[in-house]
């Protein structure tokens, strides 16, 4: 996992644009939503807050790999916030790499996944996780999120 490294603020543009652009191709279908993914979710001001507030940055992990940014992950504690990966480099093992690496030096428990982004949901059962029967809406859209869980070994 020589390729995943701590977050700076050297990061901060490359980390909004694959925030901002996979949220887009993954989500725009589901909450059909184009105000809040082409007018409220944009590159710029993402990139400004951590840039901003650099302790932003503290619990993100990137994918580096050349000196280019492919994928991102936020762990916080002991659950993944937030797992993305530039859609020019899916399906190059770089999500199984950042959630082994939560896994493996964070124990991750525990994440949130909209309902019906079925590929993501598949992708956490594949690393282990099952869906548990908590739920709760995403704040602001009548959208349900799922808890899944992943058991640790004893």
């Amino acid at each position: 996992m020589e390729c995943i490294r701590k977050a700076t603020p050297a990061d901060a543009s490359r980390i909004a644009e694959i925030l901002v652009f996979t949220k887009r191709m993954n989500y725009r279908h589901i909450f059909q939503d184009d105000k809040g993914s082409f007018g409220e979710l944009q590159v710029l001001p993402l990139a400004q807050s951590y840039l901003a507030d650099p302790k932003k940055l503290e619990h993100i992990w990137v994918y580096d790999e050349e000196e280019i940014v492919k994928g991102m992950i936020h762990i916080e504690q002991d659950w993944i916030e937030d797992l993305y990966v530039d859609h020019f480099f899916h399906h190059a093992g770089i999500g199984a790499q950042l959630i082994e690496f939560a896994i493996q030096r964070y124990r991750v428990r525990y994440l949130w996944v909209l309902e019906k982004n079925h590929g993501a949901i598949r992708f956490y059962q594949s690393h282990g996780f099952s869906q548990t029967q908590e739920r709760r809406l995403q704040e602001g859209t009548a959208e349900w999120l799922i808890k899944m869980e992943r058991l640790l070994p004893i």
